[in-house]
């Protein structure tokens, strides 16, 4: 009879991020919102975001995605305590650090009443508290992301930093995070780490799952092999350039007035983007799109696609 094959998972990750973005700080000096409206509002630092010369299609052509950290399965109840990291869709920061009190909130009242002030001191007043009452209460909010604080900065904050500096993902936010925790930590640290992440869909639909980190940290092991690939991920970020805040408005505002234009030529230059980044070249008026290439640099030939 076959068995379950031992030790499958994620063995390789891979990360895209555009080359340009705009700096908070100054887009709320811009926007004319007051300080810290993005910084500690949102929780973010940098907004990545592309020009013209890049969509989804480009995007997709340029990043090649390894598919899946060892994924085992489970039937008893999770709870917090028993995950070293736990990991959230971010659409923004902050929202995460709601998410993981509203985790610590759910463990509280799935907790006994008789054990409640030993393993949740300064929370007896929620006693009585039922979830579905909860959902715009602000002092529920506010006592619990206080509670979880220690929590968040040890099991949460790690997974934050891409999101910090990038801004929402949307459907690779959650692995965006999952790469965070990886380049942030050493493998010694990681090893045996199980980790529980959440993502939520559209409104309609989410999961809630967890893994395990190998606990083979050696030189040559698969996870030594999995953080050397992701060396490139800090180096990478630190080499965007920042674009002002009025430039970054018209860079957008080229791109509304040319949403579904064709023919069309991209008007932005491609000459701000990454080596091997696959770039859109024009639009014919059959709406057919051409795709170029920026060389890499043992490759110096441009390569050309059309879809």
């Amino acid at each position: 009879m076959a068995t379950w094959p031992k030790d499958v998972g994620i063995v390789a990750l891979e990360l895209l991020v555009p080359s340009l973005y705009v700096d908070q700080a100054q887009l709320e000096e811009f926007d004319g919102v007051s300080a810290g409206k993005y910084t500690i509002g949102f929780g973010q630092s940098k907004m990545g975001f592309c020009t013209d010369r890049e969509d989804i299609i480009s995007l997709c052509l340029t990043v090649k995605a390894q598919k899946a950290i060892q994924v085992d399965g489970g039937k008893e109840a999770i709870r917090l305590k028993h995950l070293d990291a736990m990991l959230f869709h971010s659409p923004y920061c902050k929202l995460v650090q709601k998410s993981l009190a509203r985790l610590v909130l759910n463990d509280y009242v799935l907790t006994s009443k008789n054990e409640l002030a030993a393993k949740f001191p300064g929370l007896e007043n929620f006693a009585e508290v039922k979830l579905e009452d909860t959902y715009f209460d602000r002092d529920v909010e506010k006592a619990f992301m206080t509670f979880s604080k220690g929590d968040f900065e040890k099991k949460t904050k790690p997974s934050l930093f891409i999101a910090n500096q990038v801004g929402n993902m949307y459907t690779p936010s959650l692995y965006g995070g999952l790469v965070s925790l990886l380049v942030c930590e050493s493998a010694s640290g990681l090893a045996g780490k199980r980790v529980g992440l959440f993502s939520y869909g559209s409104g309609l639909a989410s999961s809630l799952y967890s893994l395990r980190i190998s606990k083979d940290a050696s030189k040559g092991s698969a996870l030594d092999k999995l953080l050397s690939g992701l060396s490139y991920v800090k180096p990478m970020l630190e080499a965007r350039k920042a674009v002002d805040p009025l430039e970054f408005s018209q860079i957008m505002e080229v791109r509304e007035k040319n949403h579904h234009k064709a023919p069309y030529t991209p008007q932005s230059s491609p000459d701000t983007l990454f080596p091997g980044t696959w770039y859109l070249d024009y639009i014919d008026d059959k709406h057919r799109r051409f795709y170029q290439r920026i060389p890499l640099a043992e490759q110096p030939q441009i390569q050309r696609l059309a879809l």
